[in-house]
């Protein structure tokens, strides 16, 4: 069934064209992905298909009853609401209806009540009405969802309570996705929804997409999230779509070949093309054989050209280079902590980086990581510790915001005058080949996007020629094409790199270490990010075989100096340790929420009948039996509480060893 058809939408904006030919349809339980470069218009066609803005021309037909739910990539939700309130906003009704119910029963319960029959019918008679509205909005059920998004989206419970207007703006966004999924509507559509995810929320998310039970309509420039979970993806380029069916990969592979074969196609026409002009050539002055050249020049004139494929696209021209060569030993920290007046963040960190090593810095939002880098080059004082560079070390910093670009000079003010040495023709040649090209080279950085200041970022540091590279969320705002430029720059790169990024196919093909930190300490892993989640996974599972939790979790010194000369020559190199999930502890996790949902759905039918005999003895006035009942569904609720959060943590086991048996199916 087709929820929602988007038919050859047309828009632009003061004269220039954005969409030309815009064509999404979107399936009952598809999950789309909409790709294209950063500027093509996908979030334009995104708040055309949703309503906030109306289309020049084209036409939008949503199915009678469906409903859609949309979080745009930038949310500003601001009130004066607590994080679980706004959350819950969705369910206002069945919250209501809650605290009516509780409301009627303390008036059951008073003796003037219940002395007076007529009153005492009455209430109990709306009682029983709103009692059986509650259940079939499935009203028990609300807390478990909000409680669910919230957990997995990464609110701890102790800041449900605080006020929205206190929450960070990549929070607020979070939060707004946390308000849509519990509001589980029959079309998801995302913009970005990944952005402000640290990796295990990430993973969380993932994993919730995959069991949703709506269609999905999603933007996302994450190839990792895309490939879990797109099951169609629309091309947008150009300002028309084109549509592929599979995830990111599948789209790649299928791309590639249209490509092919509209080549050889095209190839083929032009050799045919060529033959008759010859032909026509030749044989027109003859009289013999001028009817035939005349017919093959008609037919040349009638026939519809082909034009030729074009896969390329304006994309980065991007090329690290060192200016010279740095010391074997790049990076000594002892003791180092980070932190924010005195107030260390976490644990001490110890490490030795040595000249080509890869080190991508991964843990929790608020963790630290940035502050780390931070103090790494020198823009923070450190709370205690050391931070020694090593002889002839060149340093690059790339920096989350770009906070160190004036946004009083233009684009090309901000380079020339960065480097006096380089002149006007070769700053401008650089800047050509980060795309600002022309008069793009005169915009104010103050009115730059996000994608365009990680632009310029990046030319600054292509044109420092640093030895060593440090790198903090160097992905954010760059869409797939950049991206994949960055990485083969840097997998070309003959320097050290060290980077902190939640972008989990980026760190794939860089990494050579992975530097786990979290509240329980730090930890250093050998390879990329595949093996360093597998290593994780077979801890995890040692702690749960051996009952012995926490052991080894707070290591802090870390040494990149491998003795071990087969250690030293797996750098780089992809070597799974297959962490195997056992099909009996899949089958025991599965069975596990199976059995707590049936309680649940059992507890939640108890409080359904005790409820309903509430009301006949609030109606026949027996007050005993009415104390009685009321205690029931005291005791009751408070085993609905016990319940659900036993089923968050049981669901929560098994979506991890899911995700562990998806990844070992895939590397088999």
């Amino acid at each position: 069934m087709i929820l929602l058809q988007a038919s050859h939408i047309e828009k632009q904006y003061d004269g220039h064209v954005v969409l030309t030919d815009g064509n999404i349809v979107v399936q009952d339980k598809e999950r789309i992905a909409l790709l294209g470069q950063n500027g093509t218009g996908k979030s334009t066609m995104l708040r055309i298909i949703v309503g906030e803005e109306q289309p020049d021309k084209g036409t939008v037909s949503v199915q009678r009853s469906t409903g859609i739910g949309y979080v745009a990539q930038f949310v500003e939700a601001d009130n004066d609401l607590s994080v679980y309130e706004f959350t819950a906003q969705t369910f206002e009704t069945i919250i209501k209806m809650e605290k009516q119910l509780n409301d009627l029963e303390l008036q059951m319960a008073n003796p003037d009540v219940y002395s007076n029959t007529q009153r005492f019918e009455q209430i109990a008679a709306s009682y029983d009405k709103l009692r059986q509205q509650f259940t079939d909005a499935d009203g028990y059920a609300v807390e478990a969802k909000v409680r669910r998004v919230l957990k997995g989206l990464g609110f701890a419970s102790e800041i449900w309570n605080s006020g929205v207007k206190s929450l960070s703006g990549g929070q607020k966004t979070r939060l707004s996705l946390a308000k849509l999924l519990a509001q589980e509507p029959d079309l998801l559509i995302l913009d970005e929804p990944t952005n402000y995810l640290d990796t295990k929320t990430l993973v969380w998310l993932e994993s919730y997409l995959k069991t949703y039970e709506g269609a999905i309509l999603l933007v996302s420039h994450d190839r990792y999230f895309l490939d879990a979970i797109a099951t169609g993806v629309y091309e947008l380029r150009d300002g028309k779509t084109q549509r592929f069916n599979g995830n990111y990969t599948d789209y790649v592979e299928q791309k590639a070949e249209i490509v092919e074969l509209e080549t050889k196609h095209f190839e083929a026409q032009q050799q045919k093309i060529a033959k008759m002009e010859e032909f026509v050539q030749k044989n027109l002055v003859r009289a013999s054989t001028t009817k035939r050249a005349q017919s093959r020049r008609k037919m040349l004139e009638k026939m519809e050209r082909l034009e030729k494929p074009d896969a390329s696209v304006d994309k980065l021209a991007l090329h690290f280079a060192s200016h010279r060569t740095s010391g074997r030993d790049v990076l000594s920290v002892e003791n180092l902590s980070a932190g924010y007046n005195g107030i260390a963040l976490g644990n001490p960190v110890n490490l030795l980086v040595r000249r080509g090593d890869r080190l991508a810095i991964v843990g929790p939002n608020g963790i630290g990581k940035t502050t780390l880098l931070k103090t790494l080059v020198g823009r923070q004082v450190p709370v205690s510790g050391h931070v020694r560079w090593g002889t002839k070390v060149d340093l690059g910093y790339y920096e989350q915001e770009q906070e160190t670009l004036d946004a009083s000079k233009t684009v090309l003010e901000q380079i020339y005058d960065e480097f006096p040495q380089l002149n006007l023709t070769t700053v401008r040649t650089a800047l050509g080949r980060f795309l600002f090209r022309g008069e793009d080279v005169e915009k104010p950085v103050s009115a730059l996007s996000g994608g365009e200041r990680s632009r310029v970022a990046l030319c600054r540091l292509m044109l420092s020629q640093p030895n060593v590279l440090v790198m903090d969320e160097p992905t954010n705002h760059l869409d797939l094409l950049a991206k994949e430029v960055l990485e083969d720059a840097l997998s070309e790169y003959d320097g050290t790199l060290i980077f902190v990024s939640h972008d989990r196919y980026f760190m794939d093909a860089l990494a050579t270490h992975v530097l786990h930190i979290d509240e329980d300490g730090i930890k250093l892993y050998l390879g990329n990010y595949t093996e360093y989640i597998h290593k994780r996974q077979d801890e995890e599972q040692w702690d749960s075989d051996t009952n012995d939790k926490g052991t080894s979790r707070t290591e802090s010194t870390q040494s990149f100096a491998e003795s071990d000369s087969t250690a030293k020559s797996q750098r780089g190199v992809l070597h799974v340790d297959n962490t195997s999930v056992r099909s009996a502890d899949l089958r025991k996790a599965r069975e596990t929420v199976e059995i707590l949902e049936r309680k649940i759905s059992e507890v939640e039918q108890s409080l359904a009948d005790v409820s309903g005999q509430l009301v006949t003895a609030s109606m026949s006035a027996d007050v005993d039996s009415l104390q009685q009942f009321q205690q029931q569904l005291s005791s009751l609720e408070q085993q609905h509480e016990e319940l659900l959060t036993a089923w968050e943590q049981g669901a929560e086991e098994l979506e991890r060893l899911t995700e562990l048996d998806r990844q070992n199916r895939r590397q088999k």
